[in-house]
């Protein structure tokens, strides 16, 4: 076996590690044993059956797979130990394949070793810290009560007038070279400009001829950037109709009035600014901290994190039917930033735990049951 070392960054080596051909033989010999000990043919023992009929019932990928398993589990721990590292426990060692062929008796495999991170804490006692401030204004409070209105909102038809900013209306546009339009749902006044000026004032079923020019971003995307004589006609028109603040409202928010609705209103927003504030120092206090530090870990900790995130990412937007790389491009990112962007995000991650874990040695810290 030759083993070639190469130090990635302090907690982390690679090996890359050639089988000798008799490693590579004897790892396919246990594999082929393990996979037909259970096989059972008419007339013989399970496992003493001849070779020849047992290998007929053996896919080849799956002995490969079976025993490059076998091999690199065998040759792995030869592997650090010649080398005489001292290994994270904690993580795992990344895997990769390079090459396996057994007629020849070759196996070839890369090795990313992690070892027990390193971390020369700054000094932290009397270290700065500022909180923002925690203090609900009264504009929160009524942005808060707004919020709720729209929530309880309703939509109600509208046929003695034309159309108002915020109204919804369904609109119907025909280009003139179609044989048939298609519908659109639109908030007044947020369509688009040329658009928006037309349809105001329309009444449910009125109809006009003008030309438009699509904005590029247009829903339809074969008529976006283009010019285009249409027909619109309104085809429905309603309201967004949003209760009063009133003692009844604030009661079907489980308040007994609007005082006490507001009072609540402040407390919660008052928690939950003060949770934010508390976050934030604590945030600011580690960057500080890790910029006085220095914090060195295997690239397998802070990876596997990284892609533990990711894939559970991917399955809660499988769960809700969205294909993830569409979820991805909703973030602005393509799937290699998103991949580099929760790789750096899991590399602080771990960074400021094994701060905290220092913190909490150095100081004699514990937990007691009431804290868990």
């Amino acid at each position: 076996m030759q083993v070639t070392r190469e130090d990635l960054n302090p907690c982390t080596i690679k090996l890359t590690v050639v089988c000798d051909a008799a490693e590579v033989k004897e790892g396919f010999e246990r594999a082929f044993k393990q996979l037909t000990k259970k096989i059972k043919l008419p007339g013989f023992r399970p496992g003493h059956a001849p070779r020849a009929m047992l290998e007929g019932l053996v896919s080849p990928e799956e002995h490969a797979d079976a025993a490059t398993e076998l091999i690199v589990k065998t040759t792995y721990q030869k592997a650090v130990d010649a080398q005489q590292l001292t290994l994270d426990n904690s993580t795992s060692a990344s895997i990769g394949i390079e090459k396996v062929d057994r007629e020849n008796g070759e196996l070839v495999y890369t090795a990313k070793v992690p070892l027990p991170p390193s971390v020369e804490i700054g000094e932290y006692v009397g270290l700065p810290v500022e909180k923002p401030s925690a203090e609900v204004t009264d504009e929160e409070v009524e942005f808060e009560i707004e919020r709720f209105r729209k929530g309880k909102s309703s939509r109600e038809a509208v046929m003695d007038r034309g159309v108002q900013t915020g109204d919804v209306a369904v609109l119907a546009i025909k280009p003139e070279e179609a044989n048939e339009g298609k519908s659109f749902m639109f908030i007044a006044g947020q369509m688009f400009e040329a658009l928006d000026q037309e349809v105001l004032g329309m009444a449910v079923e009125d109809m006009k001829n003008l030309e438009l020019t699509f904005p590029e971003n247009f829903q339809e995307t074969e008529w976006a950037g283009q010019t285009k004589k249409v027909t619109i006609t309104l085809a429905s028109l309603s309201s967004i109709k949003a209760p009063e603040v009133d003692d009844a409202f604030a009661q079907s928010l489980q308040a007994e009035n609007v005082d006490d609705l507001r009072k609540r209103l402040r407390e919660l927003l008052g928690a939950s600014k003060a949770k934010m504030s508390y976050e934030l120092a604590t945030s600011s206090l580690l960057d500080t901290l890790l910029e006085k530090s220095k914090v060195y870990v295997s690239d397998n900790m802070w990876e596997s994190l990284a892609e533990r995130r990711i894939r559970e990412t991917a399955e809660e937007q499988h769960s809700k039917g969205k294909d993830f790389n569409e979820f991805i491009a909703e973030q602005g990112m393509t799937p290699e930033t998103y991949v580099k962007a929760w790789q750096d995000r899991a590399r602080l991650e771990v960074q400021r735990a094994l701060l905290i874990q220092q913190i909490f040695t150095k100081e004699n810290m514990t937990l007691g049951n009431e804290d868990l």
